[in-house]
């Protein structure tokens, strides 16, 4: 059989090889560097067996793929063996890898403490140090479960059960060890190949993330190739639990969460104007690079969705009710909606592009479990857009678009964005030729307009692939905001059409397209990147007069008129406390300036200003402190032209 690797170069094999045996052929050190590999794309133990012509990849020990294997394993096998080497009645549950490291939800006779990880991290260190071979074997579906009911592992029987599978269940082993966990791999061929790792805390989980099923402690654990990036990977942790929003949020008087209201945010005025000033600068960039705004509904009959295939693909992510035996269902996205508008009227070819956008109020419904302060709610708004166009107009608009989004990132501070190129999903509409034609052509157009990308494999909508923009924050840490998503599918649901240049009816193509991505979250990592300390131009209260006494007040108030007049936001401090005081409540709040008036400010027109995070003053003038405010706080509509 021929074996297809990734440079193009083909090798004759005997079928049945391994992954393993191939990497031996093509050299030593590679054979030692291998912790799985690839077949047609589809990851696979290297012990595996391969049975016909295929396209193999080898994945090392090094890369991206091997360290999240090396963190499964860690998971699957390394803590869930620690677990029942300390606690042998404890039940294995399910064991994953997520960002950064794993988990493993376990039912155990008697809860443990976060106390208890040290001992457990312990006793994965002396398995580790075994450097066990890992095995696995094949079953069937009675064999597995007879397995595991052997061993009063009653959630992994629950998982075979419930598996539509019924032969090839794996089960690994390691060493001599009688340990034994179901998993579907590809795990280490070996624990010498195993970096460092750290159990990091200790929650409560749904089993099946169901609120009416028992609750299961979840253990967390991160893991990295060496002590080295394992050190560096807490210390931005720590740092990243100084800036956690939800404190800072509630330190600042921005918002809060209650429970009465799961996944929704109460806006306090300070968030509020934060929120008021992102929306008012976005709304400039939109009119200035030729988008126009519309609003639509809310709540839309489950027809519409039906047609769109969102009824399909995404009903579980959506609130309903039902009003007058029709079923209404809040809408989780803008696009079906956008189609309607323009619907309305016959398009000629000579109007498009047509950029519609709205700050569309959306709703999904979110496993409890899984919200998170302001970056995972069930009610948010969207910078959303969508651009009808021809297919000759994809390019143009996607180099458009880019520069926009870049020039937007750039004024809120950020200038280190990544892109990725997200292809088809298993879960998706449309024909895979329909596909073909759209990733052809977004990635024509990324390619035309000049950007590096990533691929990002199987992580497209269900509509269409995208592009994803990724921002990375002060202490490194990656945000996936911005997407552009071209869709040939729901022009053809929702019989979308424009009239072409040689009469006839043609479909458009949609550019699903947004920036910030939801107002929400871009806010949380906006207080996260800067721990609170906001540029000047977004901060809620930009400067806060402080009189020295009673007499002065009459002053403070005038300059703070003269402030307003300039669009900056204020606060007068004149209560009875000492000056000091008021200065370092200030300071603590994170506002820009402090000013301070005395009757030596009154005498000679000028104010002393405080700068946050100086401790020094400066004296200006009336005429230059305005100017100052004003150059370092206004909204930078044009900073990026």
């Amino acid at each position: 059989m021929t074996i297809t690797f990734p440079d193009g170069t083909k090798k004759k094999f005997m079928s049945g090889v391994s992954g393993y045996d191939i990497a031996k052929t093509i050299s030593k050190s590679l054979s030692k560097q291998s912790v799985a590999m690839k077949i047609d794309g589809i990851q696979k133990d290297l012990t595996d067996s391969i049975l016909k012509d295929s396209k193999v990849s080898l994945i090392t020990v090094n890369t991206d793929e091997g360290l999240e294997i090396m963190r499964h394993t860690i998971a699957a096998q390394i803590l869930a063996r620690a677990i029942k080497n300390l606690y042998p009645k404890a039940k294995l549950a399910i064991g994953p890898t997520i960002e950064n490291g794993f988990y493993y939800d376990v039912m155990f006779e008697k809860p443990i403490s976060f106390e208890d990880l040290e001992f457990v991290e312990k006793e994965m260190k002396i398995i580790a140090m075994e450097k066990a071979c890992i095995h696995k074997t094949f079953h069937s579906k009675q064999e597995a479960i007879s397995l595991f009911k052997a061993r009063n592992e009653d959630y992994k029987v629950k998982i075979i059960e419930e598996s539509n599978q019924t032969q090839s269940f794996q089960i690994y082993t390691q060493g001599d060890s009688e340990f034994i966990d179901l998993c579907h791999g590809p795990h280490l061929p070996t624990l010498d190949l195993v970096g460092a790792f750290k159990l990091t805390k200790l929650s409560g989980a749904y089993w099946r993330g169901d609120s009416q099923n028992e609750m299961l402690q979840r253990i967390y654990g991160t893991a990295w190739k060496n002590e080295s990036e394992l050190n560096k990977y807490l210390l931005m942790i720590e740092e990243a639990e100084k800036r956690d929003h939800r404190k800072l949020g509630k330190d600042l008087d921005l918002f809060h969460f209650q429970d009465q209201a799961a996944g929704s945010v109460f806006w306090h005025e300070k968030g509020w104007r934060i929120y008021r000033k992102i929306m008012h600068y976005m709304r400039k960039k939109l009119e200035k690079n030729g988008y126009y705004e519309v609003n639509t509904p809310s709540l839309v009959d489950r027809s519409l969705w039906e047609k769109s295939g969102h009824w399909e693909k995404f009903r579980e992510h959506m609130f309903t009710c039902e009003s007058e035996e029709k079923t209404l269902a809040i809408k989780p996205m803008n696009c079906p909606c956008h189609v309607q508008i323009f619907r309305q009227g016959i398009k000629s070819y000579k109007e498009l592009p047509i950029r519609m956008a709205e700050f569309g109020s959306c709703h999904r419904n979110e496993p409890s479990g899984a919200l998170h302060g302001l970056m995972r709610v069930r009610a948010f708004t969207q910078d959303d857009a969508h651009i009808f166009c021809t297919k000759d107009q994809i390019v143009s608009e996607t180099e458009k678009f880019c520069k926009f989004l870049m020039e937007v990132y750039k004024d809120f501070g950020f200038e280190d964005v990544t892109i990725k190129f997200a292809d088809r999903p298993e879960n998706r509409a449309g024909e895979d030729e329909v596909w073909d034609q759209a990733e052809n052509a977004l990635r024509e157009a990324i390619n035309e307009a000049g950007y590096i990308y990533k691929l990002n494999s199987g992580e497209g909508a269900f509509y269409g692939p995208k592009l994803e923009f990724v921002l990375k924050d002060a202490i490194g840490r990656d945000w996936q905001c911005g997407t552009l998503q071209v869709d040939f599918v729901l022009p053809e649901r929702l019989d979308a059409s424009y009239i072409g240049e040689d009469g006839q009816k043609h479909r458009p193509v949609i550019l699903h397209r947004a920036i910030l991505g939801s107002f929400e979250r871009f806010i949380g990592i906006l207080i996260e990147n800067y721990s609170g300390n906001l540029p000047n131009w977004l901060a809620p209260i930009q400067v806060a007069l402080i009189n020295i006494n009673d007499d002065c007040l009459d002053y403070i108030r005038f300059i703070d008129d003269e402030l307003k007049l300039i669009g900056i936001s204020t606060v007068i401090d004149d209560r009875k406390e000492k000056i000091n005081y008021k200065i370092r409540e200030h300071a603590m709040n994170k506002i820009p300036y402090t000013l301070v008036a005395g009757h030596k400010e009154i005498d000679t027109q000028t104010v002393s200003l405080r700068t946050f995070g100086n401790t020094n003053q400066e004296v200006l003038n009336l005429k230059d402190f305005l100017k100052k405010i004003k150059n370092s706080c206004s909204i930078p509509e044009n900073m990026s032209n």
